[in-house]
């Protein structure tokens, strides 16, 4: 299969403290198309970078600015009969608030541990312990 058959996309794991307790919380968007429950994300547009793409991805799916962090493993699945890239990063949460819309239609910021469970793909799973690595103090 040629590589200009693999569908590119970009993403971030979006994170903040929570404003109650200061505790890391991770956002997971809701797409009723698929119902299922997944990082920010989508494909790029012609001649689009990753990095760009991801955070326009988490703007128009979630409605917050990000400020991009750590590199992140990137994930390779099948869609169809077509290999599909997704390259992710680490993004804090900057200014923002959610608003329902057709692709997205809830948001939730969980603990890490509860996005594990939540999270539809086994794939996105491996996500939240790369971006708990990318945190941790060196």
């Amino acid at each position: 299969m040629a590589d200009d058959d693999t569908i590119r996309a970009a993403g971030c794991v979006l994170w903040r403290r929570s404003p109650v307790d200061s505790a890391l919380e991770i956002c997971l968007v809701h797409r009723p198309k698929y119902d299922d429950w997944s990082h920010p994300k989508g494909k790029l547009k012609r001649g689009e970078e990753s990095l760009a793409g991801a955070l326009r991805e988490v703007e128009e799916e979630t409605g917050y600015d990000a400020a991009p962090g750590a590199v992140l493993p990137t994930v390779h699945y099948v869609v169809g009969e077509r290999p599909k890239e997704v390259r992710y990063w680490a993004a804090e949460a900057a200014e923002g608030r959610f608003v329902p819309n057709d692709e997205v239609d809830r948001v939730l910021w969980l603990s890490p541990i509860a996005a594990r469970h939540r999270l539809t793909q086994p794939r996105d799973r491996e996500l939240v312990d790369a971006l708990l690595d990318a945190l941790r103090p060196a």
